[in-house]
């Protein structure tokens, strides 16, 4: 019986064939198998309507969206649809306190009105191609670990740097696979002048804000609409004013039929990363370093933060980007923790390496290679374990804690001599962070930082400045602070100026927060140093024991983890139970809408504009309505997802498109880590949601004449 249920959970790490709704599956890598599950679920489209290299696609609608979320294209003339939280820091940037687009929404009436974004860009894929035995060609069986990697790195950039070469439009880049024992090349062409068509008021694409963030049921049309533009041969241009729309190759359509319970759904995508194959030890190191620094440092920081943007509008625009991105990441990490503790991961993982072990010992070639596997991998973890904490606690407390130090440290790593395109984006990037710093804040966060540091790390990691404090200012970290912004040039307009414009009698090196900048970089350098020789090993044995499972369960259909490649997961629709005697249906309407801000009077997650609330409760929703004449609002599907789906479009069995994923679900928060069929849920806002607030409260119906919707059942 021990031996049956350790098979059982080995299942529930590693996918089968038969769990169809776990996997983020490579396009251009479907097996049979996989092919064949999607059939039995309902998808009516052949694989090379999936993906082709030699002709156009539904993978040639997908785009990654800034390189950190995903959109999809839905017009002739280039439409993108993504999420409005990808699009929020975009928003923001075009917003002041006389035309406040984050609170009142943006409409552009003309092609004219459309906002540039110059740090934005989409890319598209063109194809994949296995490029393995060429990359692990260059290692050699003498190289150690440190060798190996340089020698991987090396031919990964030679193999995609070989792309642009032969086409400059075109960007080749090789990814690792199933911890670094395959290798795939990526085209792509990339297209940089985006910009911005219509963006709902916060109140609908934030709603419920971090209340509401990572929960089921939600209600928050999270959607952004953007432009691709080319030059006039439809090929990749820098921003112009005689840029022209973009025509793409595919054009997602656009259904208006919905879904039930059980409807097939897909979801394709750029997600960001997941650990699905990590180790118990590098489990464990991540709730205890990286997940609870976060945790920290982050909800000292945003709590003022968000103190100081209730009081006040102008605040509220310059750090609405910055503390959505924050509280963003901080919440996953709490949830995450909770999960991992809550659904016993690490004892299921502890359980499977365990049958590991087993099974090397009773295979003779294995037992040669693998024996020590784990003994080594527990130890490398632990001879890091100290230095890896404090450097988490230091990353969020330091480098991204204080503004002024991330200040300092763009300006000291700025190049003046790079790329043209290169120097004038990272001035603009200095610039901008300037204009969206407020000192007196920044001081308190300073302050905060230094105080939490302190309490969680033993003092042998404590900086210099700490000594400093201590000595000059009596332990006053306030005192320490206040000095600091006082006598550093870069908190006033003139010294920033003395810097954009080289002035050479400004030695850049003699400010107070350039040194501090420096000191942190080489303590940071130092804690990089002192685990290099454990992380080398942490590394090797994570990518050994990735091999081990495969070769363990060879016939299993094992799908890598996500690395920001496109890929594709592929479900149904459905509720599901989050707890006893609780049933989560799988769909909101705007019912739900009225009913929240109702509850929740004074809360400003859940303030809403009169005008909307009027529109929503007139019950007057026309063709977007669903078969009861009722307005859904969002849904939910079992698709598997990550942070960079956002955006990701969710497509029908016919491949059009149902809506946009934007989040997961609380209860499910380990997903990075684990896949529960029975809880995880992808969360999307459906489109005809997105089409009833462009066309009837932004009166933007001029951008649904655009859309390809096809005919309705």
């Amino acid at each position: 019986m021990k031996l049956k249920y350790i098979l059982i959970t080995v299942c529930c790490f590693f996918t089968l064939a038969g769990q169809a709704d776990e996997g983020m599956w490579m396009l251009g890598n479907l097996n049979k198998q996989t092919r064949k599950t999607m059939k039995e679920l309902g998808l009516q489209m052949s694989a090379d309507k999936l993906y082709s290299p030699k002709r156009p696609s539904l993978k040639d609608a997908v785009v990654s969206f800034g390189g950190f979320c995903s959109g999809v294209v839905v017009s002739e003339d280039g439409l993108v649809f993504t999420n409005h939280h990808c699009g929020f820091s975009s928003v923001q940037q075009h917003s002041l306190v006389e035309h406040d687009y984050l609170k009142d929404g943006f409409v552009a009436r003309s092609r004219e009105e459309e906002l540039p974004n110059p740090e934005l860009y989409v890319r598209f894929l063109l194809r994949t191609e296995d490029v393995t035995k060429r990359v692990l060609g260059a290692v050699k069986p003498s190289m150690n670990e440190m060798e190996r990697s340089s020698a991987v790195d090396s031919m990964m950039l030679v193999i995609g740097g070989e792309v642009s070469h032969k086409d400059s439009t075109l960007v080749g880049i090789v990814d690792a696979y199933y911890g670094g024992n395959e290798f795939w090349l990526s085209v792509y062409r990339d297209f940089n002048d985006v910009r911005l068509v219509f963006a709902p008021p916060s109140s609908i694409g934030k709603f419920g804000w971090d209340t509401d963030n990572w929960v089921w049921p939600r209600h928050t049309g999270d959607f952004c609409v953007f432009r691709i533009y080319a030059d006039r041969n439809n090929r990749p241009a820098e921003y112009s004013p005689g840029n022209v729309p973009y025509h793409p190759e595919y054009v997602a359509p656009i259904s208006l039929d919905g879904y039930r319970e059980g409807s097939f759904c897909m979801t394709l995508g750029y997600p960001g990363s997941t650990e699905r194959y990590l180790s118990s030890f590098g489990i464990e190191e991540m709730m205890n370093n990286s997940n609870q620094a976060q945790i920290d440092v982050r909800g000292v920081k945003q709590a003022i933060w968000k103190r100081e943007m209730d009081r006040n509008d102008s605040v509220r625009i310059k750090y609405a980007s910055k503390y959505d991105e924050s509280s963003n990441y901080w919440k996953n990490s709490i949830g995450m923790n909770r999960a991992i503790r809550k659904l016993g991961i690490l004892e299921k993982k502890r359980e499977m390496e365990q049958e590991l072990r087993r099974w090397i010992k009773q295979n003779p070639e294995e037992r040669e290679k693998l024996l020590q596997l784990f003994t080594d991998l527990e130890l490398s973890y632990k001879n890091r374990r100290e230095v890896n904490r404090a450097q988490a606690y230091f990353i969020e407390s330091f480098l991204y804690a204080p503004e002024l130090v991330q200040l300092a440290l763009k300006i000291l790593n700025f190049d003046f001599e790079g790329e043209e395109k290169t120097v004038v984006a990272g001035l603009k990037d200095i610039v901008e962070q300037y204009s969206n710093l407020d000192l007196e804040i920044d001081k308190e966060v300073f302050v905060a930082a230094l105080k939490e540091y302190r309490s969680k790390v033993d003092t042998t990691f404590l900086p210099a400045i700490y000594h400093t404090i201590a000595q000059e200012y009596n332990g006053d970290e306030k005192a320490y602070v206040d000095s600091l912004y006082a006598h550093s040039e870069l908190t006033t307009p003139r010294g920033l100026k003395r810097f954009l414009e080289r002035d050479t009698t400004y030695h850049i090196f003699d400010d107070p927060a350039i040194s501090l900048g420096i000191d942190m970089l080489t303590m940071l350098f130092d804690m990089n140093m002192q685990m290099q020789a454990p992380t080398s090993e942490v590394v090797r044995g994570e990518r050994l024991l990735n091999g081990a499972v495969r070769r363990m369960y060879a016939s299993r259909n094992f799908y890598p983890d996500a690395n920001s490649t496109m890929r594709l997961s592929f479900g149904t629709v459905a509720g599901y139970t989050p707890f006893d005697g609780a049933e989560y249906d799988y769909y909101t309407t705007s019912k739900g809408v009225l009913e929240k801000v109702k509850a929740n009077v004074g809360d400003v997650d859940f303030e809403v504009q009169p005008e909307i609330l009027s529109l929503l409760s007139s019950g007057d929703f026309g063709r977007y309505a669903d078969e009861k004449g009722e307005m859904k609002v969002c849904f939910i599907s079992n698709n598997d997802i990550t942070g960079g789906n956002s955006g990701s479009a969710m497509f029908n069995a016919k491949g059009e498109l149902l809506g946009l994923a934007f989040d997961g679900n609380w209860e499910a928060m380990s997903s990075d880590i684990l896949y529960e069929p029975k809880i995880q849920r992808c969360i999307g806002v459906d489109v005809r949601y997105i089409l009833f607030i462009i066309e009837k409260y932004g009166k933007a119906g001029h951008l649904v004449q655009e859309l390809k919707i096809a005919p309705k059942k």
